[in-house]
């Protein structure tokens, strides 16, 4: 297919070029109402940003551009079908949950999922089945779950009506979720995979094979952090017998926006044409910017790089005595800025375009080095036995939940309670306690730990923890 042409973009294109005159939303009238101050940066895309007119199609009943880039999407990433979200990755996990399960419908899920698969588990009224990941010592951090895992789970719930994993995970590091996918249809159990940090394994070789390529039912892609997207711009892609696209469509049509954000769209599909007609010369130098930018980093006595499996992605593991938070905000003071920090490790993503400013980063890295000599000593977190059960369920259904009254306790008198809210270090996104989970002395350590280290834990309330009443 002619995957140079981006339909939405050529057809807003074209719209903009006949001069059109608005008696119609959005308010800025094609631009002409906006203030002054902010008129240079905007300026640009308000031509773009229309609403459903005759000719620009409908993002929940395609029949023209849409469905045009639609199609080459389809084409591009081998996919039954392909939607366009333009609320994020959060909009798919939540409609492929719903539309793969329902009320008291049991689902197996990898605890260390992001929070939109935890919140499309609530919204659907399903009974989660935990398994917990692996702890590799390697890396310091919580990865996938075992191939061990997936199998008793399943013998122990082959009802279930649909397994949500997460691949890769937010470093980069993938697991053999063909096994574990295969193993699922053996019992006509549809997989779904969070996989917002993989649209560039549509590239194929040296990056890992994506988890559609592998089998997947429904893969949910965030194009907004790896490929030339705007922010919130992802795809859901659906390949799959056991999962209904039309549910899938019906989902999407109440979560989403029925008034689509056109320039997101656009940004899709030029995302989509960028990665199908990139060049394997220039693949090559961006591997190599990447290669280079890692060795920059290496040079350190505060830190080691950790072994990835996405060569974009370079993870900084701080050595004891040495806080992560104290060494990211140094980069920042050198207007150098990662992407995610937790209590021991700072990730920097490459991207697909080369780096253009190394001698920059050798100036900031040395310097940040210098800072360092002089720290004090930092504690350590101990997480490596916070998922003690490997096959868990919570403490109270999402029915029950909803019945109870709630209190709000300090995190020391929370200790035996069922948490009434999710508490969730930001980035990644990934619950520490789960809504409905009893709350242990070990949770509570660990957030005063991370507390401790500045990293910030999304809660309603930061004085304690709203839990159920007994």
């Amino acid at each position: 297919m002619e995957h140079h042409r981006t339909p939405i973009y050529q057809t807003l294109k074209l719209f903009d070029d006949e001069k059109p005159i608005s008696f119609h939303v959005p308010g800025h009238k094609n631009g002409l109402l906006f203030p002054d101050y902010a008129r240079e940066y905007f300026d640009s895309i308000l031509k773009l940003d229309m609403t459903e007119l005759p000719g620009l199609d409908d993002l929940h009943a395609p029949t023209g551009a849409i469905a045009k880039a639609e199609k080459l999407a389809v084409d591009y990433f081998k996919s039954d079908h392909t939607f366009f979200l333009v609320g994020g990755s959060t909009a798919g996990n939540l409609a492929m949950i719903l539309a793969a399960c329902s009320a008291g419908d049991k689902v197996i899920v990898q605890r260390n999922c992001h929070k939109s698969i935890m919140n499309g588990l609530e919204l659907s009224g399903a009974k989660p089945v935990f398994i917990a990941p692996e702890y590799d010592s390697e890396v310091d951090r919580y990865t996938n779950p075992s191939m061990r895992t997936l199998p008793e789970a399943i013998q122990k719930h082959p009802d279930a009506k649909a397994i949500v994993l997460t691949y890769p995970d937010y470093f980069g590091k993938v697991y053999e979720i063909k096994e574990m996918t295969d193993l699922a249809h053996e019992y006509n159990i549809p997989v779904l995979v969070d996989e917002a940090h993989g649209v560039h394994f549509s590239l194929g070789n040296p990056f890992p094979a994506s988890a559609l390529e592998l089998g997947a039912d429904v893969v949910v892609q965030s194009a907004h952090k790896m490929a030339p997207a705007m922010t919130m711009a992802s795809f859901l892609h659906i390949k799959s017998k056991l999962v209904s696209k039309e549910k899938v469509a019906h989902y999407l049509q109440m979560i989403q926006s029925s008034s689509p954000s056109y320039p997101l769209m656009a940004s899709l599909d030029i995302a989509r044409s960028f990665l199908a007609t990139l060049k394997s010369e220039v693949i090559d130098s961006v591997l190599q910017s990447a290669s280079k930018v890692r060795g920059i980093l290496e040079d350190s006595d505060h830190w080691n790089i950790v072994p990835t499996d996405d060569p974009l992605k370079i993870s900084l593991q701080l050595k004891k005595g040495t806080s992560a938070k104290e060494a990211a905000s140094l980069f920042e003071g050198q207007r150098i800025y990662p992407e995610l920090v937790t209590h021991n490790q700072i990730l920097f993503i490459h991207g697909l375009a080369p780096f253009q400013k190394m001698n920059q980063l050798k100036k900031a890295v040395k310097r940040v080095n210098e800072q360092l000599k002089n720290n004090s000593n930092h504690d350590t977190i101990d997480v490596a036995k916070l998922f003690p059960q490997t096959i868990e369920e919570l403490a109270l259904s999402y029915q029950a939940m909803n019945q109870l009254q709630t209190l709000q306790l300090s995190r020391a008198e929370a200790v035996g309670y069922i948490a009434a809210e999710a508490v969730i270090p930001y980035p990644p996104g990934i619950p520490l306690i789960l809504k409905g989970e009893k709350i242990t002395a070990k949770h509570i350590d660990v957030m005063e730990q991370l507390n401790i280290q500045g990293v910030r834990i999304q809660q309603r309330e930061m004085d304690g923890i709203r839990v159920y009443r007994k």
